[in-house]
């Protein structure tokens, strides 16, 4: 009705800010469920996965028309994860770089481990031509954290971010089991004290 004294129609309330809407609800859904699925069983079928994301398969394909589009998602999902540990831990031991490398390495490592066959899948996945970052966002988020280490002579010098994550890679095939972590532990320790370089006579492991 228009207002007597404007003679004009009153403005419209304004309208409520939608709520995130069921797509992008089923979608991170489906991502937190295939991560655990792919975790367990690089294999796992996407319709085994759309049921226990609670999901129809109609749903799925439009989200993920493939499996390997779901596994690569969850993928760069979990290294989006990685590179945002590497720049907190950076600032949390600012004054000490070499515990960021140290726990952010450990994570990595444990990842790898928890991922080991999903990581296979990606790979081949990557050469079917599916598009993927280069240069790896990985690296990337190591560069820093090598470069303070360096800076306050925690590492020796020239150290580059490949050829540290290469010999994380090996980490991998450290195994599970009762004493899969206990294993990957003892062989990080031992890739931290290389990175070092030498130092003084008597001077213990990993101080």
């Amino acid at each position: 009705m228009p207002d007597p004294a404007s003679g004009s129609s009153p403005a419209a309330p304004p309208r409520p800010r939608p709520r995130r809407s069921d797509a992008e609800g089923n979608r991170a859904r489906i991502i937190d469920v295939a991560r655990g699925a792919f975790t367990d069983d690089p294999d796992a079928p996407l319709h085994s996965i759309a049921k226990a994301a609670g999901v129809g398969q109609g749903t799925m394909y439009r989200h993920f028309p493939s499996r390997d589009a779901l596994l690569l998602t969850v993928y760069r999902t979990d290294v989006e994860a990685l590179v945002a540990d590497a720049r907190h831990l950076l600032a949390e031991h600012e004054q000490e770089p070499l515990e960021a490398l140290r726990h952010w390495l450990t994570r990595l490592a444990g990842y790898g481990r928890s991922r080991c066959g999903a990581s296979r899948a990606v790979e081949a996945a990557t050469r079917t031509g599916l598009p993927h970052e280069a240069p790896p966002p990985v690296t990337a988020a190591l560069d820093p954290i090598l470069t303070a280490c360096e800076e306050a002579r925690q590492v020796r010098p020239g150290v580059q971010a490949p050829e540290v994550l290469l010999l994380v890679s090996f980490l991998w095939r450290a195994g599970g089991g009762p004493d899969g972590q206990g294993r990957t532990d003892r062989l990080l320790g031992i890739v931290i004290d290389g990175l070092r370089g030498p130092r003084s006579p008597g001077t213990p492991p990993g101080t």
